[in-house]
């Protein structure tokens, strides 16, 4: 099986227009898919610079000194990019989504069609689970949490449900979270579950806050006439993306300076998301709901 298939690849690629020389960063290596197409179009001198906290992600690595591989969280993309000696890149591309691969392999926690713990970590070493959040969080912080990150409609009753539910004993399984949502699911069960698992595997991994860390160092690191391609897959994700590209900011407010003029460190190069086609969404329904956005970086 595929670790992951890369989604828009080819549309993402372009976008990034990339100079046989150039220095480049793809945030979100995982299956190693995008890389590789990036790798295709450097010469001698080009360097790619690879980031995945995912331990799995080593395992699609391959031989090649232009390839530099962290095995961190994106949000230090400043810090570990200076650690090699490099202040500034010609092109950075993320790939927001979850990997074909966490999704499948069971024990990872992060589907639903599989009886496993309450994990959900992108990377091992995180201390907080799944498991963690639902028997430590408040039924307020939880309905926060449900509502946020799921848009659950009914997360009010869903929270008040897991607080009842841990009294007689705590939840460890993924079995044990399906029982109270067979029991208070509104709608169609597969997207009710999809709401409330996103919504505890961005909490479990910081997923906003991670990306608001990354999207203030792209401000940073990416060269004049450098292009940001970010991939993402749900309002929240989407909405920060086009706020740092609109504004230079991820909370979309405009900025100006002494004189009055608007801060915009962006061109943007598309002024709609670009989205998957039809037949892209055939080979691969997990790109269905992706949208790709595009900046390139103005001289200050």
């Amino acid at each position: 099986m595929e670790y992951h298939l890369p989604v828009l690849a080819k549309e993402s690629i372009d976008q990034l227009s990339i100079k046989s020389d150039g220095k480049y960063v793809d945030a979100t290596f995982g299956g190693g898919g995008h890389s590789r197409l990036i790798m295709e179009q450097l010469g001698s001198s080009g360097q790619l610079y690879c980031f995945d906290q995912d331990p799995d992600a080593r395992n699609n690595l391959w031989e090649d000194d232009r390839l530099h591989f962290f095995p961190a969280n994106f949000r230090y993309l400043e810090r570990f990019l200076r650690l090699e000696g490099v202040g500034q890149v010609d092109g950075i591309l993320a790939d927001l989504g979850v990997s074909s691969h966490q999704f499948d392999t069971a024990d990872r926690g992060f589907s639903f069609r599989f009886d496993a713990q309450l994990d959900m970590r992108m990377s091992q070493q995180g201390e907080v689970t799944a498991a963690t959040i639902l028997n430590t969080y408040s039924d307020i912080e939880l309905q926060k949490m449900f509502s946020s990150f799921g848009e659950v409609r009914n997360s009010k009753t869903l929270a008040q449900a897991i607080v009842a539910a841990r009294h007689s004993r705590p939840l460890e399984s993924i079995k044990d979270l399906s029982v109270i949502l067979d029991e208070v699911g509104r709608g169609p069960r597969n997207r009710y579950y999809a709401q409330v698992f996103q919504a505890i595997r961005m909490e479990v991994n910081e997923e906003v806050a991670v990306l608001e860390d990354f999207l203030k160092a792209c401000v940073k690191v990416l060269k004049p006439g450098g292009r940001l391609v970010i991939i993402s897959y749900h309002s929240i994700e989407d909405r920060l993306v086009k706020n740092l590209m609109k504004t230079g900011n991820v909370d979309g407010e405009m900025e100006k300076d002494f004189y009055g003029n608007i801060y915009r460190p962006f061109k943007l190069i598309s002024k709609k998301a670009i989205i998957p086609d039809d037949a892209e969404i055939r080979e691969n329904p997990r790109a269905r709901s992706a949208k790709m956005r595009i900046g390139e970086r103005k001289a200050d």
